[in-house]
């Protein structure tokens, strides 16, 4: 996928990705739109279960791609996208959920507030909850797919630190410092279809604020605030894919976005109450 640049602050072409191996450089301005943006999705991630060292089991399979432009691995200024399940895994995250009231159970225990409940046609409820880590989802983000018979997984307990967590370790085995996202899938008011979206992020710039700058036709922007963790997030599910094993996937091209310092995560990009035009759900 690409994206072509407008405008006078385009990134130049040194800027869309750092070369393999190269040391740390000074990220690009945030704002600066991207030349190329590649999304590459390596086979052969083994199963992940509880007490994996994350890092140590994908370092083979990311260290296997091959670029276009004939480099191999991760690079500098790479973002390493990761499915929440498998961090969820080797996070011991799995518990019990026999059954349809046991899962409840489940779901009920990671509830903070219930935002909108729904009856579905097979007599069960479907509940849009928030969750512990401050997340707003269906069912509080417990997923009872791809995992035994009788067992519901829960989402990582700290999304951040697994992020940060994941970057020292793959710095430690790769010897570059690449963003990483943590993700999960959920859907989003007034469309249908869900997108992967950024629960946990570490050295990603997850906001890139546009308000004071001016559009084509001289007028400032005032509420322009993108989320480039979310944009990151949902470029890595189309090569990823819910079904496909392949659970991590590295984009290349959005260096500008990642800093050496592990930043604030994804925890910011979390309404507050005072903004959340959509905190006290209806369903009619």
């Amino acid at each position: 996928m690409s994206a072509a640049p407008t405008g006078p602050d385009a990134a130049p072409p040194g800027d869309a990705a750092a070369p393999a191996g190269g040391g740390a450089t000074a990220p690009a301005d945030v704002t600066a739109p991207a030349v190329l943006v590649m999304a590459q999705a390596p086979d052969g991630v083994p199963v992940i279960t509880r007490g994996d060292d994350l890092a140590a089991r994908l370092t083979p399979a990311l260290a296997a791609l091959r670029w276009p432009d004939g480099t191999t691995g991760v690079a500098e200024g790479d973002v390493v996208v990761v499915a929440s399940k498998i961090v969820a895994k080797a996070e011991g995250r799995l518990v019990a959920a026999r059954d349809a009231a046991a899962r409840d159970a489940v779901i009920a225990g990671e509830t903070v507030r219930v935002v909108a409940t729904r009856q579905r046609p097979d007599g069960g409820v479907l509940r849009i909850v928030e969750n512990r880590q401050g997340l707003v989802m269906a069912a509080a983000g417990v997923d009872a797919s791809d995992v035994p018979a009788g067992t519901a997984l829960l989402l990582p307990e700290d999304p951040d630190a697994s992020a940060r967590r994941l970057r020292r370790g793959l710095h430690a085995r790769l010897g570059v410092r690449p963003g990483v996202l943590v993700t999960d899938t959920a859907g989003r008011p007034w469309r249908r279809g869900l997108v992967d979206m950024a629960i946990g992020a570490a050295g990603v710039r997850v906001l890139a604020d546009h308000r004071g700058r001016r559009d084509a036709y001289g007028r400032e922007l005032n509420v322009t605030v993108m989320s480039l963790a979310d944009e990151i997030a949902a470029a890595a599910e189309l090569v990823k894919g819910k079904a496909a094993g392949r659970p991590v996937a590295v984009v290349r091209g959005m260096g500008h976005a990642v800093s050496l310092e592990d930043g604030d995560g994804a925890a910011t990009l979390i309404r507050p109450p005072a903004e959340d035009m959509f905190r006290r759900g209806v369903s009619d």
